[in-house]
């Protein structure tokens, strides 16, 4: 199932939240390719930029295909977790335990889950599965930014994940990701931008649960 296009008629917070899966076009870095080798360089220091990261929380702008902005914060911890915890105008909540993908909607009380794998964000969340096997470096104009685009060409419902580094001494391996913008198999778009980096914060496993909201009873995920 598309997130997006599930969400067609729904709110604006719940589209929102459910773009995390798309993302925008990167035509505009495009350049000539450079040599094989200097790319397969880049490409290995990526995976070592994202493997790097044990934790790191960082300040996201979200916008859509149509504009729409919403902002939060981002915690992420090794291996596979990851939390989007939006602004406190938009009751949502999109949270990996590692396994699955979680998007809770406080508003309508309602829960929506997705495997990692069939969603652009696993490469992010597991970068030893699929950087190496899908990635491929898209060259561009600037010498300090690097961009690498993941696909499963035998799976193109999982969508594209275009993750956007730049050289930078105080990241795990002197690459710092910047945003990510992806595609999903319906052609719906998004990108999501990180400032304020964090690397090495304490992290609970806490942070990675949530509240049901379908039963006030039920203990969190």
């Amino acid at each position: 199932m598309n997130i997006l296009h599930s969400l067609t008629q729904r709110p604006l917070r719940a589209a929102l939240a459910a773009a995390l899966a798309v993302g925008l076009p990167v035509a505009a870095l495009t350049a000539p390719a450079s040599p094989a080798a200097a790319q397969q360089d880049d490409l290995d220091r990526a995976v070592t930029a994202l493997r790097g990261i044990s934790t790191m929380k960082a300040d996201f702008t979200q916008t859509d295909r149509q504009g729409q902005v919403a902002r939060g914060v981002m915690t992420l911890k090794r291996p596979g977790k990851i939390r989007f915890e939006y602004e406190k105008s938009i009751p949502m909540l999109v949270v990996s335990n590692g396994k699955s993908l979680y998007m809770i909607d406080y508003e309508v009380d309602q829960v929506q889950r997705w495997p990692i794998r069939r969603s652009p964000l696993g490469a992010l969340l597991d970068p030893n599965r699929d950087v190496k096997k899908y990635g491929k470096l898209i060259p561009t104009s600037n010498p300090d930014v690097v961009s690498i685009e993941v696909r499963d060409s035998s799976r193109p419902e999982f969508g594209v994940i275009t993750m956007i580094f730049v050289r930078s001494s105080s990241a795990p391996g002197g690459l710092q990701l910047t945003n990510w913008v992806a595609l999903d198999s319906q052609n719906h778009r998004t990108t999501v931008k990180l400032r304020n980096h964090r690397y090495g914060v304490a992290v609970s496993d806490s942070a990675f649960t949530f509240k049901d909201p379908r039963r006030t009873s039920r203990r969190p995920r």
